[in-house]
């Protein structure tokens, strides 16, 4: 599983760190994260793995508590804002999702499962979780203009809504508490229109799925 965790493509990043380090990384920082008692959900393209092959990824994304990071020095805050946190550890890059905010609390409380990583189960988000976490994304992902990244959750949420075939109205449910209803009516769109995707491509050239 490991040999798909990153872009061997990615020449950038292949600079700042060989390979065999960068992988080395994750099972130290999940080592420390349990021996400092740090609660913390596996999140991002890495638990997407889990789920669906072939998905590459940069950097590891986890849901703490607001106070997690302090319990952890050796890991280097780069920015900070609101609910969310950057930093490296090493020569990976951790992107913090803080417990403060509601969604992700509901995430850490309901929707996660032990996964085995690195030798260790971890907790990773769920299905549904991914799902909750990138959907409610987009929206300001849109408004940022980081369309490239805004390609990449839709075509996560795309391989989830076809491989697992979750139940989407619970979801948008829950999001109704996060988000602006104008948003939420969006979101339902772009879904929407990836199920149809979904349904012309498994009608196409006698597909039997």
């Amino acid at each position: 599983m490991w040999r798909v965790l990153f872009d061997p493509k990615n020449s950038a990043l292949l600079r700042t760190m060989d390979l065999e380090s960068l992988h080395a990384s994750i099972p130290r920082l999940f080592d420390l994260l349990d021996q400092r008692g740090v609660d913390f959900v596996l999140v991002g393209g890495i638990a997407m793995l889990v789920y669906v092959e072939g998905r590459n990824t940069q950097d590891i994304d986890i849901i703490v508590a607001a106070d997690g990071p302090e319990c952890l020095p050796e890991l280097q805050i780069e920015e900070r804002k609101g609910e969310f946190a950057r930093g490296r550890f090493g020569g990976l890059q951790v992107d913090l999702l803080f417990t403060r905010n509601r969604l992700f609390e509901k995430v850490r409380r309901e929707h996660t499962v032990a996964q085995r990583f690195a030798e260790r189960r971890v907790r990773c988000a769920t299905v549904e979780g991914l799902l909750l976490l990138k959907l409610f994304a987009l929206p300001s992902l849109y408004r940022q203009g980081r369309f490239e990244r805004v390609e990449n959750y839709e075509r996560d949420i795309a391989m989830l809504v076809r491989r697992y075939e979750p139940e989407l109205e619970p979801i948008f449910e829950e999001l109704r508490h996060h988000l602006l209803e104008s948003d939420l009516v969006e979101l339902r769109t772009i879904v929407g229109e990836i199920e149809a995707r979904i349904a012309r491509s498994r009608g196409r050239f006698g597909n039997g799925e």
